[in-house]
């Protein structure tokens, strides 16, 4: 079944002409797209298709491995029964890979999840005593899943009967959540692993930046906005040959994540959700555009000169200046350029690095500029995690992939301010949350257990 895009959104951006241009398009009139934190007009009125967040990173106890992570449903209250936060039926949610950087999807791992109800007429208990196991009879609601790799040669099944582990309801309910999730994990054929359940809200910051930045005063900033919260996530973990153009990751190591989630509108499924490096919905595009950047494919970035604009000529640099005296580096953004746009090369902009462009693969061909959460998988894994990353001087950390620890917040403030180019860090330029309140695990899928406590009893 063809996925359809949003006319009407396209044509707010003045892409329709490249859109129909394309034969992998089929151009309807549908209702809202969007995605992320409920950055987007439409989607913070469908939270079940709200995509949040995507990491990617090599894996830290298994590096010929790759990590890969998206989140759905954004602030999900532990105590938030009786139907608490399955993840959506009749949707695909989908991570996909660009191994060759012609901003075309290569790879897509597809999850699809069914409902299994037995509470009907008698219940609304979500379970009827303590769960133990994913199939324990006390357990209710119960939600499978069938995973698949979809490639331009075909699709495979890797997962027909998965089980998702359930929301976290409470201690009496699930006494041991941790037993759970373990059995949830499930192997793959060829190597690999996969997880589809609820998690720790890991993605640390202060949100109160839509406050005129922190109301100009980053005296008052330190509150970690999303502690306490959950999310649905699934996780993948699979060999680096799976991902690298011509299965080669010595050869070919960099590749461009972006995750998507698509609704069945009755008749075709409609692409709702689009998320690829952390915050650019939220803070480059603007409201008007939100909705429509989320209908697009990112092989059509390049097309939409007011997105690109955006970017070489940032809104929130500007705020900086107004509202905290941080002089806007000069424009265009080319630095900015590099980072969202096309992965870090010496050839391509004022970042003097051979990092994370597609251009870098040996078996790579013609470039086109898309949004896309880059990863050189051949960088080695840090023994001790810089939580700035690149920025500071820790090669494994985003924007060269994300990984859990990895405060994009700060990172990509001073990315704004110009500490790319510069190489100098802009001193106070942060927002104090520096961690998750929960420590990440240490092996797969390594996002924490969910919550199980009130926020606001936190």
């Amino acid at each position: 079944m063809e996925l359809r895009i949003n006319r009407r959104a396209l044509v707010g951006l003045g892409l329709a002409v490249a859109v129909a241009a394309s034969s992998m398009a089929v151009l309807r009139t549908d209702s809202g797209v969007a995605s992320s934190h409920r950055e987007a007009p439409a989607i913070s009125n469908d939270p079940q298709h709200d995509n949040t967040d995507v990491y990617a990173f090599v894996s830290p106890d298994k590096p010929d491995s790759v990590t890969l992570i998206s989140n759905w449903i954004p602030f999900e209250e532990p105590n938030g029964g009786p139907n608490f936060y399955p993840f959506a039926v009749k949707s695909r949610h989908n991570i996909k890979i660009d191994n060759d950087g012609d901003g075309k999807t290569d790879i897509t791992y597809e999850w699809t999840f069914r409902n299994e109800d037995k509470r009907g007429n008698d219940t609304f208990l979500y379970n009827n005593g303590p769960v133990t196991s994913l199939n324990d009879e006390n357990l209710l609601f119960r939600q499978r899943y069938t995973l698949k790799r979809i490639t331009p040669g075909g699709s495979k099944t890797l997962v027909s009967d998965g089980i998702v582990a359930p929301s976290n309801v409470g201690a009496a309910s699930m006494p041991s959540y941790a037993t759970l999730r373990n059995q949830a994990i499930k192997s793959l054929p060829g190597g690999g692993k996969t997880y589809a359940g609820q998690s720790d809200e890991a993605f640390f910051l202060d949100l109160r930046a839509f406050d005129l930045l922190y109301g100009g005063d980053l005296s008052e900033v330190g509150q970690d906005t999303l502690k306490g919260y959950n999310v649905n996530t699934v996780a993948l973990q699979v060999p680096q040959a799976d991902l690298a153009l011509k299965g080669d990751p010595k050869r070919n190591p960099v590749i461009g994540v972006c995750s998507t989630t698509d609704k069945f509108n009755g008749s075709s499924y409609v692409q709702v959700s689009r998320l690829c490096n952390p915050l650019v919905n939220e803070l480059v595009a603007a409201a008007g555009m939100k909705d429509a950047y989320n209908a697009l494919d990112p092989s059509q970035d390049a097309d939409v000169k007011a997105l690109v604009n955006r970017v070489t000529n940032p809104e929130l640099a500007r705020l900086l200046e107004t509202f905290y005296g941080i002089k806007a580096p000069a424009t265009p953004r080319n630095d900015l350029v590099q980072i969202f746009l096309t992965g870090l090369a010496k050839n391509n902009g004022p970042i003097k690095a051979d990092l994370n462009a597609q251009s870098l693969n040996k078996d790579a061909g013609k470039q086109r500029g898309s949004e896309q959460l880059r990863l050189n998988m051949s960088i080695p894994v840090t023994k001790d995690p810089n939580r700035l990353g690149v920025l500071g001087g820790d090669l494994q950390g985003f924007p060269n992939g994300r990984r859990l620890s990895d405060d994009v917040v700060d990172i990509e403030l001073q990315a704004v301010a110009g500490a790319a180019q510069s190489g100098k860090l802009i001193p106070g330029l942060t927002d104090k949350v520096d961690a998750n309140d929960k420590p990440f695990d240490k092996t797969f899928p390594y996002i924490p257990l969910p919550s199980n406590v009130a926020v606001n009893q936190r």
